[in-house]
């Protein structure tokens, strides 16, 4: 039985009997939604962080006019309660409804009901209510997020409650409520706002505390120039400043704060802000350092293990073991566990600390990270490229791994607090290069093998490593060759270990040689040991004693794995890949795959990683041992040497051919005897270049005689990104100098002036203008009596772009029109477009501004059919300067950010930095200061090209846009600090600086 009733918005209805409320009115059907997700049918979502919106599964509804909104959005943001007839009329007009009111809010909720999910909209006690499914809402998922945010930081979770935090900002989509009309309207808009701010401050709070300062100050600074009378937001602004080592800045924040408040609001500020102010001022060590892991993981926390695997016949060292655990077990609660294990190689330090490292791993849940430091190698680990690894590998992002080594340190020991890993050092060369690697927080611990005894290493546990007794040495010879064998002739195996010193290197191997070989007795090898060229006794002496037994192993290789073995010891590199040693080999890959592997089965050699081969530091001193005693005539050793430059020249050439088709560069370069490796696309070419970046400069540096010497310099001209990313820029610099050096040496003009230019680009990298033009000026003379054209060209572009950074600008367009003409001559169009858009950059400066854009725009045509990428991001920049100067700022920023985007793609974090400083420049032109000091933060934070020369730069236009948005305290000191800079290399800028600082005195 049915009969219609009248509804509150007075509509007819025919509902069952049974189901009409107590006062006669239709029934609540909360469960209507969810009734349609059960039959699988969409759901409804609404959104009011934003636009008042709603769908149906994907399918957007009509919401209707302003007015409509604002009924809808007054009844989501009641959570499901009933709201009357006249507290939405409230609502909607406030004190001044129109006459018919009410008749309108019956309009509006019957246009609503049609087109939501039936049941959605219903109508109770005279008024209405929204009822739906939990989470359809964004203002209740965020509020979920939230709440679970809160529960993760209050178990100490910070990464997840800051990956919550970010989600749920991320449901905003403009300004809440946009559009809707009314006072209730007006009060939920200001509130969600001020929820929006506190979730900011929160996340930005968590930033701070997992060490992201360097990052943060960008945000921080264009948040305080929007709300500049928010004092939690210029408290965590001179945190951050204060921890990015920029304390005058932070102090200065702090005092345009007290300055706004008393002129604003007559007050002074919150306690809070005053106690940081006296921190700051004291230099208080706890605000040093965050209280929390530094780096969010791309994906969930990275817990790594990274140690190798452990000997399965690990034997004795019984007394080490229990010494070194208890350390282990006992380091939560302690500041830091570290053990330092000294003694010659060969003697089982690192097999002993995998061991130990091995059998904690259940005291350090949160990871195990290893490293060989190569310290007895001539080229040890740097400790800023290990830490490097160190961050990648607890799951920090490659664009958020500071440049310097003290920062680096810092991220680490910040990424590790609250963690309880153990990093195992191996091969350490003496306690300088361990220190900066130390965890240095409660819960972890440090394990150390060393040549050296490192009793300068504060604080650590030293352990001597002696050679096995014989009784242990007995039961390692005996688990590798099987009880049975050793049984029968007993004597003849105390023999074996006796002659071995008892030695654990010395006796794997002799003992893997045993066991491979099945028809041999232990007397056998006890007999071989004996007639060994006199060198049983110097088992027991020292170093020599390891080169016995490394003599012991080669004897028993066969002829090709001998060769293999002392050829590819001869190679300078940290370690060598698969393709690489096939090269020196000159045999197939799968052929030296073969060799390698059965290398690595007699522990001669080690897989650093599938495809990657290295020898223990002292294993490689005695390849190159046999290498000149066996591997005869010399030429051999040499023609081995040459094929491995001529793969990595080869290679190179295909990641640069890749990287800038159409570049004539490598039409000019010495042609390879072989061929290297083909890359289908640039991120798999890069990906190789800067992986084999320490081979490859090695290689360089190695190769500096007469006959690979222009090879070598090629290849550096070649491998140029390597100097451009910032990421191997020191040691490209170095090999750049020692290929200048050599060539100057033997008086290869071509190479020397070459080398010359290739050490230009880098000191022009890092500012140093009139060096690298002396480097230039003497590569131009050399290409003159050589009649080198790239030398030519180059030089050229280059002198004018140092001349343009020093202000010299007649002389800049000299150099540019003569490097045009030169590019043109060799048909060289790349670079041609190149010299070009430096070109406009100095008429730009000498305000000749049409023709400057004229200018670029032919340089990114060029670039645009040639398909480069990089070098069109140059271009772009180049494009958007020139637009910029003539007024056209809009267009200027859109070619800006498309170079930005084509510098992060392209992996040139110098370059992205110095897209931010021009992006900020235009916004400064265009009178938005607040973003032209965001994108100066970043540029800050990043890195530029130009070195502290582009540093001073960008912290003169940041004090300039903090200056405008009245944060005069701090914008001086971004002056000071700009102004010291200057004047430390004797820069025409200073000069500007002091006027901006002394504005009165210099008119």
């Amino acid at each position: 039985m049915s009969r219609t009733v009248e509804t509150a918005d007075g509509e007819a209805r025919s509902v069952s009997s049974g189901a009409l409320g107590d006062d006669g009115s239709a029934p609540v059907d909360g469960a209507g939604v969810a009734e349609r997700q059960a039959d699988g049918q969409p759901a409804a979502r609404f959104s009011v962080l934003g636009p008042v919106r709603a769908w149906l599964g994907e399918e957007p509804l009509p919401t209707g006019s302003p007015q409509q909104r604002a009924l809808l959005a007054a009844l989501l943001l009641r959570d499901g309660r009933t709201a009357t007839a006249s507290e939405l009329i409230d609502a909607i007009w406030g004190e001044d409804p129109p006459s018919q009111a009410l008749a309108a809010i019956r309009t509006y909720a019957s246009r609503l009901r049609k087109v939501l999910p039936s049941g959605a909209l219903v109508s109770e006690s005279g008024g209405y209510a929204v009822r739906a499914a939990d989470g359809v809402l964004d203002l209740a998922e965020a509020e979920q997020l939230w709440s679970a945010a809160e529960r993760a930081r209050g178990l100490g979770d910070l990464h997840e409650a800051r990956s919550l935090v970010k989600e749920a900002l991320s449901l905003w989509d403009g300004e809440p409520l946009a559009n809707v009309p009314g006072p209730y309207a007006d009060a939920q808009r200001t509130r969600l706002e001020e929820w929006r701010l506190q979730l900011l401050e929160a996340r930005l709070d968590m930033d701070l505390e997992q060490g992201r300062h360097a990052e943060s100050v960008s945000e921080l600074t264009a948040l305080t120039a929007a709300h500049p009378l928010r004092e939690r937001l210029r408290e965590l602004l001179m945190l951050a400043l204060y921890r990015s080592g920029r304390q005058a800045e932070a102090l200065a924040v702090y005092a345009d704060t007290r300055r706004l408040l008393a002129d604003e609001l007559g007050v002074d500020p919150r306690p809070g802000l005053q106690e940081l102010q006296q921190r700051i001022l004291q230099a208080d060590p706890a605000l040093a350092e965050p209280s929390a892991p530094a780096a969010e993981p791309a994906a969930g926390v990275v817990r790594p293990a990274q140690l190798p695997a452990t000997v399965q016949d690990f034997t004795g060292r019984v007394s080490f073991v229990k010494e070194l655990s208890d350390i282990l077990s006992t380091a939560e609660g302690r500041v830091m566990a570290v053990s330092a294990l000294a003694g010659i190689g060969g003697v089982g330090k690192t097999t002993l600390a995998v061991h130990v490292a091995h059998a904690a791993r259940a005291h350090f849940p949160d990871g195990q990270l290893y490293v060989d430091l190569q310290g007895a190698g001539p080229r040890a680990a740097e400790p800023e490229t290990v830490l490097g690894a160190f961050l990648r590998g607890l799951g920090t992002a490659d664009d958020a791994i500071p440049e310097t080594l003290e920062e680096r340190a810092a991220l680490f020991r910040s990424v590790l607090d609250g963690r309880r890993v153990l990093v195992l050092l191996d091969n350490a060369r003496d306690a300088a290069q361990v220190r900066p690697l130390l965890p240095g927080m409660e819960g972890c611990a440090a394990l150390v093998t060393s040549r050296m005894r490192m009793v300068d290493l504060a604080g650590a546990h030293l352990v001597d490593l002696d050679v096995m007794s014989p009784d242990e040495a007995l039961q390692l010879f005996t688990k590798i060759i099987g009880e049975e064998r050793v049984v029968s002739e007993r004597e003849a195996a105390l023999d074996v270990v006796a002659a071995c010193g008892f030695l654990p290197l010395a006796i794997r191997i002799a003992a893997s040689r045993l066991a491979a070989r099945r028809t041999w007795t232990v007397a056998t090898l006890a007999a071989k040991l004996a007639d060994e060229r006199r060198r049983l006794d110097e088992l027991q002496a020292g170093d020599l004693a390891v080169e016995a037994t490394f003599e012991l192993g080669y004897g028993q290789l066969e002829p090709a794995q001998a060769r293999a073995f002392r050829l590819l010891g001869l190679a300078d590199g940290p370690d060598i890949s698969l393709a690489a040693a096939a090269a020196m080999l000159d045999l197939p890959v799968e052929d030296a795959e073969d060799l390698l592997e059965s290398l690595v089965d007699t522990s001669l050699l080690e897989s650093a990683a599938p495809g990657r081969y290295r020898y223990h530091d002292l294993v490689r001193l005695y390849a190159r041992a046999c290498a000149e005693r066996d591997e005869l005539p010399p030429g051999l050793r040499d023609a081995a040497l040459s094929r491995l430059l001529d793969f990595y020249l080869a290679s190179a050439v295909q990641v640069y051919t890749v990287e800038r088709p159409g570049d004539r560069t490598v039409d000019h370069l010495e042609t390879p005897q072989r061929a290297g490796l083909s890359f289908g696309d640039a991120t798999t070419a890069l990906d190789w270049l800067h992986a084999e970046a320490a081979c490859i400069l090695a290689c360089v540096q190695q190769s500096l005689g007469s006959v690979g010497l222009r090879r070598a310099v090629d290849l550096l001209l070649a491998a140029k990104d390597l100097a451009e990313s910032g990421a191997s820029s020191y040691r490209y610099e170095l090999a750049t100098r020692a290929a200048r050096d050599a060539a100057a040496e033997i008086e290869d003009g071509r190479a020397e002036g070459r080398a010359r230019v290739s050490l230009a680009q880098v000191l022009s990298k890092i500012g140093r203008f009139e060096d690298a033009i002396a480097e230039l000026e003497h590569a131009a003379a050399l290409a003159q009596a050589s009649g080198d054209l790239w030398t030519k060209g180059n030089a050229a572009n280059e002198l004018g772009i140092n001349s343009y950074c020093l202000n010299q600008h007649a002389a800049s367009e000299a150099h540019l029109l003569n490097a045009i003409e030169v590019f043109r001559l060799d048909g060289n169009r790349p670079s041609e477009a190149s010299a070009l858009c430096n070109w406009s950059r100095v008429l730009v400066a000498l305000g000749r501004t049409n023709q400057a854009i004229e200018l670029a725009r032919q340089g990114v045509a060029i670039y645009d059919d040639l398909g480069l990428t990089f070098r069109m991001a140059n271009a772009q920049t180049a494009l958007g300067i020139c637009l910029s100067h003539a007024g056209r700022h809009a267009e200027g920023l859109e070619h800006l950010t498309d170079a930005l985007q084509l510098f992060v793609e392209s992996r040139q974090r110098l370059w992205e930095g110095t897209a931010h400083y021009r992006i900020a420049q235009v916004h400064f032109a265009a009178r938005r200061p607040a973003q032209a000091a965001q994108h100066a933060e970043q540029a800050l934070a990043t890195g530029c090209v130009g070195g502290d020369w582009m540093r001073a730069n960008v912290l003169t236009l940041l004090g300039s846009a903090l200056n405008s948005l009245g944060q005069l305290d701090r914008a001086r000191a971004c002056w000071l600090k700009a102004l010291a800079l200057h004047e430390e290399a004797g820069a025409r800028e200073a000069d500007t600086v002091r006027a901006l600082l002394h504005p009165v005195a210099a008119a």
